[in-house]
């Protein structure tokens, strides 16, 4: 502490300041919170998982476009293969930001590409689940108007949390407005969540209406099924990376902050998964048996409304 006994006189200093822990093992500074020094392999590790994935569903949609079946490879596995891309970029930055806040104390400009990278697998992860939601290349080559409303509305959304978001990582709560900037991205992202639900309930919706009216029963209880599944997955995902993951890691030591962070990208991997893997380039086959649509006629009957 420095007190200037002297007020007749001005004196000016720069002050530099560190904040560290040593490693036990090798006396080396560590920059890094103990709770956050296994993140660099943590995020390390998913984005190889990730990288790997982007390439066997590239592999996918090339051999399932060259086959001979009449198998459709549309523009939503396009947009979806580009999710996975920026996706495995965001996480390498993430590597990289946390490996030189560890050993230097700075990030060296990777927070900047973890930033933008962040932002645009936000807008590409709600607009896949829109997209999908609706039904766009699976059910319908177009979108209604309210459909292309929900895009238009969530786009904005995401750019408001997404500079809430690095408002609130880069500053801290003696920041003004810092917790004003916290509601604000609890705000866009609840909104954004209630966002791509409608389209998919919209979808749910018009395949019922569509069982009554054609006689191709199995094929839309094939239909409602799946998009009930994704609807009710959609919803575990978005609340457990929202609220379980964090309420999770609160309770647990400031050693295991990690913790949170695995659970949030693990949930991630489950949902991309179930995705991805329902959601692949099938065979467009127009010819159903008498006999399934009239099993598929007696359980759509079964089928309760939400």
């Amino acid at each position: 502490m420095f007190g200037n006994c002297q007020p007749e006189f001005e004196i000016s200093m720069h002050v530099h300041t560190e904040m560290y822990n040593i490693e036990e093992s090798s006396g080396e500074k560590v920059y890094l919170p103990v709770g956050q020094t296994l993140l660099p392999y943590l995020y390390l590790g998913f984005f190889s998982i990730y990288a790997s994935f982007t390439l066997f569903w590239a592999f996918l949609c090339f051999c399932k476009q060259r086959s001979q079946n009449a198998v459709v490879v549309g523009k939503i596995h396009l947009i979806m293969a580009a999710l996975l891309l920026v996706k495995s970029m965001k996480l390498i930055c993430a590597a990289e930001d946390k490996l030189h806040v560890s050993t230097t104390g700075s990030p060296h400009g990777w927070d900047v590409a973890f930033y933008a990278f962040g932002f645009l697998k936000g807008i590409m992860l709600f607009t896949v689940i829109v997209l999908i939601g609706t039904g766009w290349s699976f059910l319908k080559p177009y979108l209604h108007e309210r459909e292309k409303n929900v895009l238009m509305v969530v786009f904005p959304l995401q750019v408001l949390e997404n500079i809430a978001n690095v408002v609130i990582d880069e500053t801290g709560p003696a920041t003004k407005d810092w917790v004003a900037w916290n509601q604000i991205f609890l705000l866009m992202d609840i909104l954004c969540c209630f966002a791509v639900l409608m389209p998919i309930m919209w979808s749910i919706k018009s395949l019922r209406e569509a069982s009554k009216n054609d006689g191709k029963a199995a094929r839309n209880l094939e239909k409602l099924t799946l998009f009930r599944q994704f609807y009710l997955v959609l919803v575990v995902y978005l609340y457990f990376t929202r609220v379980a993951a964090t309420a999770i890691g609160s309770v647990m030591g400031y050693r295991f902050e990690w913790v949170r962070y695995f659970l949030g990208e693990a949930a991630s991997l489950v949902f991309y998964g179930f995705v991805f893997y329902n959601f692949q380039p099938v065979e467009k086959n127009p010819y159903f048996r008498v006999e399934e649509e009239e099993v598929g006629g007696q359980l759509l009957a079964k089928v309760e409304s939400f």
